[in-house]
């Protein structure tokens, strides 16, 4: 090392020393836009004369100076000594995808804070740690520099330093389109590709450069080919899944001037998406964490007025390349907010623009709000609404909505092709509850927790798409199999346009800031649910936010609105407290004006449950999704009442000539879930309780949890009973299931061209019946029955020893009712095996459930043992031979249950 190095080496160890000792806010540490004065001393080796590094490159001035050589595909990046040590803001978001395998377009795939820094002959990108924060003046910054670590991601070599202006010329080439690219795109979608492909780099390169005042757009094209010895995913969407191309746009943006934007503290009662760090000279009694609340920086133009125009409104511009039969219902969709934020004191806060054909812009840019269409081969999703937010404060910056198009593209196709997309969609798992499918892919998303996709991104989105096709679906069979009405009628239009407004008013809400709210559909009685008068004012559900069923009115009844046509009470409220404007400079100045607006949590139209109430607790059934009205057992009833009908049309339904039964075999299939939909919706009122969060002093304030009320759990066990366990719940005539036929297409358009070819009827009915049965002695539901004892009064809640009772005598009738002669069916022995099976887990300790539960599964065997020996003795000449032999069966298999259990204890 030279002595002029040394001299700077340890000059500069000199100043690092004196900074983290001198008590500067670690944001001052973080974030000056002074440059240090060694910045521009520094002696420097190997640089080339800057205008020979940016030869033939074309420089390219905006918030950021840059040089592109196209013939190379080098993109050079230009920094000001002022540039250095300053916070921006970074944006990645994928521009293209290829339609399946969970890579769509329009991702988000990163956001975060990060600054240039030098480091001798180098400049490092650096991500600032912005969790842990203190107050000025504050001397614990100290602790907190030498405690947590900020992340540098990158160390460039410095190219060129420019003789004049003394700026420093850095390779960006490397960050945008090799495998260590900003967006860690290759790990980012490892868990959709396991290790099949790699990001190509004779195939990646950087395709477009756009520099504006505010903010810099680069798109970089990334080349993924297979992997030697790899045999592919089989990806049908490509036309050679040996390789192909995703598109990656990168927005750098400078962090907007926090003297503009008031952030707004987050309250738990009312679901906004947050933005959180951890403020170390809070030394209060209030909670360290800090939440702000996203949203829009809304200002009134004149702040004096009740209500006035916004200084800058929220506009979404709607692309050019959304059909235009589906404009006017997207608009719409998007405009139902202003009503929110008429009450919260601003006029006309969202506007809505239509893209020219001519646009000099490109939808992905961050300078413009867009809805976007999307056409995907296998959609995970029907809409997807990301915001892009300053982390520092919880501002949003830009907002991008992602419609689907398959399911509205093709409904006028046909109503068979819809359903064709549904199945194609759901695949094998369709006939399950599409929020199995949903936990399914949380597992996957869950085991790629590596990965920068955005966890606006994830499970429930996958589920809401599958379920909503398919509720879409159901929805245009009921109004053909039980109205007659015509695929080409004003009514089809008028209900698909219902939907689209819907969804997009759903996903505007994700972009204001809005979380899901999944007891936004408890909203009104089921008798009201097909008044218009009522829907027209105050609304079909409390909140837009949650995931609402199509409103299929119980068979001979008028119809009303299908979806939703205005936003709720909920979600008018939920604007109030996000955007009304409040007086006072401070955080905790604004207390108690965003206190006194929360308080309301406990009116029952304001009611509020959100993800984590939903996914993987399952404890409140109001905290539900497809799920409608204040009483879903009455609902639950009407559609599985609706489904039956629809079958019973199934059987008078011919298709057209020329048309293949392939078609009558996916309407029986879809109807078949929302079927089984609707009973597992039943399931969660047995050990159900409600949960709340109101406080203590708001309005109707009550305890956080109560049980669901004795008689309601009685209900809904009488309901299983009748709909799912009875000899009589799934009555088919033989020509309607002799009609289901699969399609016999073998290729890539036919993702189910490997099942069955006969559609096994019996096998269908035991998954659904099996389902169900699982769910009702699953060992959470145990444990809370338990527990329901001790937290109530014995006679107000549903006990165990009844539960079991229950079960048994209503799956063993035929042996429990033994009269007349004996003749157990088919549907009926292959769930009493099931039933036997699961009892068999229980007793030898297969599964984790109470003690309690596995002496009760041990008692109802005995009960069934002796039941058996009562009834071979008496009736056993007066079976038929497939009742003989599995009564015989079932009762040596309780005998064999019972010895292998007294010999394990």
């Amino acid at each position: 090392m030279t002595k002029v190095k040394l001299f700077f080496a340890l000059f500069s160890l000199s100043i690092l020393l004196t900074l983290a000792l001198s008590g500067l806010p670690i944001n001052a540490i973080h974030a000056t836009n002074e440059p240090p004065s060694w910045l521009l001393a520094q002696e420097q080796t190997n640089e080339q004369p800057f205008e020979q590094a940016v030869q033939n490159s074309q420089k390219i001035e905006g918030l950021l100076t840059l040089y592109h050589n196209q013939k190379t595909g080098k993109v050079y990046l230009e920094l000001t000594p002022e540039q250095f040590n300053k916070n921006y803001l970074c944006f990645i978001s994928l521009d293209s995808g290829i339609g399946q395998a969970g890579i769509f377009r329009g991702l988000n795939l990163n956001e975060f804070v990060f600054q240039w820094r030098r480091q001798n002959n180098k400049v490092q990108l650096v991500v600032p740690n912005i969790n842990f924060r203190t107050q000025p003046n504050d001397p614990q910054s100290r602790s907190v520099n030498r405690s947590v670590s900020d992340s540098v991601l990158y160390s460039l070599p410095i190219i060129s330093i420019h003789p004049q202006r003394k700026t420093i010329l850095i390779d960006l080439s490397s960050v945008l389109t090799s495998e260590r690219d900003l967006s860690n795109l290759a790990n980012s979608f490892s868990s959709f590709l396991s290790s099949n492909y790699s990001i190509d780099p004779e195939k990646s390169y950087i395709n477009q450069v756009k520099a504006f005042p505010l903010n810099i757009e680069i798109e970089s094209v990334f080349g993924f080919s297979e992997n030697p010895g790899s045999r592919g995913r089989g990806l049908s969407s490509l036309p050679d899944s040996r390789s192909f191309n995703l598109n990656v746009r990168y927005s750098f943006l400078e962090v907007p001037s926090e003297d503009s934007y008031k952030p707004r503290l987050a309250d738990e009662r009312v679901g906004y998406f947050t933005s959180i760090y951890k403020d170390i000279s809070n030394s209060s009694h209030r909670s360290s964490i800090v939440r702000y609340i996203n949203r829009w920086n809304l200002q009134k133009s004149d702040p004096n007025a009740a209500i006035s125009t916004p200084v800058k409104p929220i506009v979404f511009w709607i692309e050019n390349t959304v059909p235009f039969e589906y404009r006017e219902a997207i608009r719409q969709g998007v405009l139902m907010w202003n009503t929110a934020f008429e009450k919260a004191g601003f006029k006309d806060a969202i506007q809505v623009e239509q893209m020219p054909d001519d646009a000099d812009w490109d939808p992905a840019d961050v300078r413009y709000n867009t809805i976007r269409w999307s056409t995907s081969f296998q959609p995970g999703f029907s809409g997807y609404g990301p915001s892009h937010v300053n982390p520092l404060t919880g501002q949003i910056l830009d907002a991008d909505i992602m419609v689907e198009s398959n399911a509205v593209a093709k409904f006028y196709e046909g109503i068979s092709v819809l359903i064709d997309q549904n199945q194609e969609n759901n695949a094998t798992q369709m006939n399950q509850n599409p929020c199995n499918l949903g936990r399914a892919s949380l597992a996957r998303l869950t085991a790629a927790s590596h990965s920068n996709v955005s966890p606006d991104f994830s499970s429930e989105h996958l589920c809401f798409g599958f379920e909503s096709n398919r509720q879409l679906a159901v929805g245009a069979m009921a109004m053909s199999l039980l109205n007659g009405v015509n695929e080409n009628s004003p009514e089809i239009k008028d209900y698909v346009q219902q939907y689209l407004s819907f969804l997009v008013a759903h996903e505007v809400g994700h972009t204001l800031g809005l979380r899901h709210n999944f007891q936004g559909s408890t909203l009104l009685a089921p008798e009201q649910l097909h008044d218009t008068n009522i829907t027209h004012s105050l609304g079909l559900v409390g909140s837009v936010m949650d995931y609402v069923p199509v409103n299929l009115a119980p068979k001979g009844e008028p119809q009303g609105d299908y979806f939703p046509m205005m936003i709720g009470p909920y979600d008018q409220w939920a604007i109030e407290y996000g955007y009304t404007a409040i007086t006072g400079n401070s955080l905790y100045a604004q207390g108690q004006a965003l206190e006194d607006i929360a308080q309301r949590a406990g009116e029952p139209e304001l009611a509020f449950a959100t993800d984590e109430d939903y996914w993987g607790v399952f404890l409140d059934p109001a905290a539900n999704v497809f799920d409608l009205s204040n009483n879903m057992l009455q609902y639950s009833q009407w559609q599985l009442d609706n489904a039956i009908a629809m079958w019973k049309g199934l059987e008078s339904h011919t298709p057209t000539a020329g048309e293949g039964y392939d078609q009558v075999r996916r309407m029986f299939e879809t109807i078949f879930g929302y079927y089984q939909n609707n009973a597992e919706n039943i399931t969660l009122y047995i050990g159900g309780q409600s949960f709340n969060r109101s406080r203590v002093g708001d309005a109707n304030s009550r305890l956080p949890f109560e049980p669901i009320p004795v008689n309601k759990q009685r209900e809904a066990l009488t309901l299983l009973q009748k709909y799912i366990f009875s000899e009589d719940a799934f009555q088919f005539e033989p020509r309607l299931l002799n009609q289901l036929a699969p399609s016999r297409w073998q290729d890539w358009g036919n993702p189910d061209v490997n099942s069955t070819l006969e559609y096994r009827i019996g096998d269908r009915i035991l998954r659904l019946q099996k389902s169900i049965l699982e769910e009702i002695l699953a060992p959470t539901r145990l444990v809370r029955l338990r527990d329901l004892e001790l937290k109530n009064a014995s006679q107000s809640t549903l006990t165990m020893p009844e539960l079991f009772e229950v079960l048994q005598n209503s799956i063993w009738t035929e042996v429990f009712q033994s009269e007349k002669d004996i003749k157990i069916s088919g549907i009926r022995r292959s769930l009493q095996r099931e039933y036997l099976n699961l009892l068999t887990q229980i007793v030898l300790r297969e599964v984790n459930v109470p003690e309690d539960a596995l002496t009760l599964a041990w008692y109802q065997l005995k009960q069934l043992q002796a039941v058996l020996d009562r009834t071979l003795e008496k009736h056993n000449n007066r079976m038929d031979a497939y009742t003989l032999a599995h009564l015989e069966l079932t009762r040596d298999r309780i005998v064999k249950t019972l010895g292998a259990q007294l010999q394990t204890n």
